[in-house]
């Protein structure tokens, strides 16, 4: 897209062009800057109720505050209109999910996958934010295959500021650590054992997790990780997803165990 021709102009400034993705709250497009001269991503927010209101706003500035290389960086975040929004780095590659689609990755690439994401969280948790929902579709690929954590709509403050009702569950369910299935409060443990469950789809092409009798099978069993792994992983993915949040390694330490080759 060079941004020539096509679709709505976004603040006098972003041509949208095709959809990327949708969520329960906002709409991402592919567009082009044409103050700047270059292709982004520009995340529209589409729900109508104050709580999707704040946490759209949360996530604007969740992103905008942190760098890192393994984060998508926002550019700009504005309103026009009624219509709030975010512009991102463009990443074309598409989401871990349609990679694991096509069947299991190599340990080596998952090591270098896991390692880099991981190094993140540790990044994200140095700076007191909680992710809460990493999952593979959150997962972005630019167009060398390197992984950047995306989607913060769900990202909770360590001093416990929540925007959603004190009732809620959130996060996504094939990957929710036992604590956020109890309602407990959540902390970084609950994104390293979401990374753990993500780590291992990606070796066994499968979900671990999946029908009704998901949640309390995670209350009642850790996931199994095939012992015809390497042993490294096998050691590390068994700690990540342990049913104990005392028991998993913090994130800086799986960066640290996948990095080392």
């Amino acid at each position: 897209m060079h941004g020539a021709a096509g679709g709505r102009l976004l603040a006098d400034r972003y041509r949208l062009d095709g959809v990327l993705g949708t969520g329960g709250m906002a709409r991402v497009h592919r567009a082009w800057d044409v103050r700047m001269r270059r292709p982004v991503a520009v995340k529209l927010f589409t729900a109508t109720d104050e709580v999707g209101a704040r946490r759209f706003a949360r996530e604007a500035r969740t992103l905008a505050a942190l760098t890192h290389p393994a984060l998508v960086p926002v550019y700009d975040l504005g309103r026009a209109g009624a219509t709030s929004f975010v512009v991102m780095r463009l990443l074309d590659g598409g989401t871990l999910r349609d990679l694991v689609a096509d069947g299991p990755l190599p340990p080596d690439r998952v090591r270098a996958a896991g390692a880099r994401l991981a190094d993140a969280l540790a990044h994200v948790h140095g700076h007191g934010v909680v992710h809460r929902d990493v999952k593979p579709a959150n997962v972005l690929l630019d167009h060398d295959g390197a992984a950047h954590l995306a989607d913060f709509g769900l990202a909770r403050s360590a001093d416990g500021t929540r925007f959603t009702r004190g009732d809620e569950v959130v996060g996504t369910a094939p990957y929710l650590a036992p604590e956020q299935l109890r309602g407990e409060d959540v902390g970084p443990p609950a994104d390293v054992y979401a990374l753990g469950l993500v780590l291992l789809e990606c070796l066994t092409g499968r979900r671990e997790y999946t029908g009704e009798a998901a949640a309390e099978a995670r209350l009642q069993r850790p996931p199994h990780v095939p012992r015809d792994l390497p042993a490294d992983l096998v050691r590390l993915l068994t700690l990540m997803t342990s049913l104990s949040a005392r028991r998993r390694p913090g994130a800086a330490e799986c960066a640290r165990a996948l990095g080392d080759r």
